[in-house]
């Protein structure tokens, strides 16, 4: 404050008012940067740089990993300090899943295992289901067949994409390591 005012009121003055010494204002005029300063300066720098590169949308979360990708040593909350202070912004995104419309039952198509879970007996009833991994190159999805008496995964695939091979792929892998003989219930998401 004093800085931008020393044009128009003497220092002694603005010094005496905001209860400072004049030899501390000074001495704090000429001193040069701290290291910690110069480190933020740096660092401010690179974060700017990855901001423009994002075109402003990344914000101190995402561009702190990044930092700590590149080998930076620095927090989360020091980022977000700079960031603030140089009136610099991500831009929110708003989270939209696509959630696909519920269907009928294909005709001809019935629920075998009647929501009935308990199983004595290895191989004879099955279950699929299907998660979504993020990972730094987008969503990876992951499609298992677990053995409802043992609770092993008798069977797993993993692709780019959430589509009908994704299931089969993880079935031929339970088939291909299966160990009884009699009938096995398959039930997947859709009751199926």
């Amino acid at each position: 404050m004093i800085e931008s005012c020393r044009e128009h009121y003497p220092v002694r003055m603005m010094c005496r008012c905001l209860r400072v010494s004049a030899g501390g204002y000074y001495a704090w005029r000429e001193r040069q940067p701290s290291a910690r300063a110069k480190a933020n300066a740096v660092l401010l720098e690179r974060v700017r740089e990855i901001h423009e590169a994002s075109d402003g949308v990344r914000g101190a979360p995402k561009i702190f990993e990044r930092l700590q990708r590149e080998g930076y040593e620095c927090g989360l909350n020091r980022v977000a300090r700079l960031m603030s202070s140089n009136n610099l912004r991500g831009i929110p995104q708003k989270k939209q899943w696509k959630k696909k419309p519920s269907a009928e039952r294909p005709h001809g198509v019935t629920n075998h295992l009647q929501r009935d879970f308990s199983s004595e007996k290895p191989d004879s009833k099955w279950v699929t289901d299907i998660t979504y991994i993020r990972t730094g190159e987008g969503w990876l999805y992951l499609c298992i067949v677990l053995d409802l008496a043992t609770d092993l995964v008798v069977g797993w695939s993993m692709d780019l994409r959430q589509d009908r091979d994704l299931v089969i792929r993880a079935v031929m892998m339970a088939l291909a390591q299966r160990w009884g003989s009699g009938p096995t219930v398959l039930h997947s998401d859709r009751g199926t």
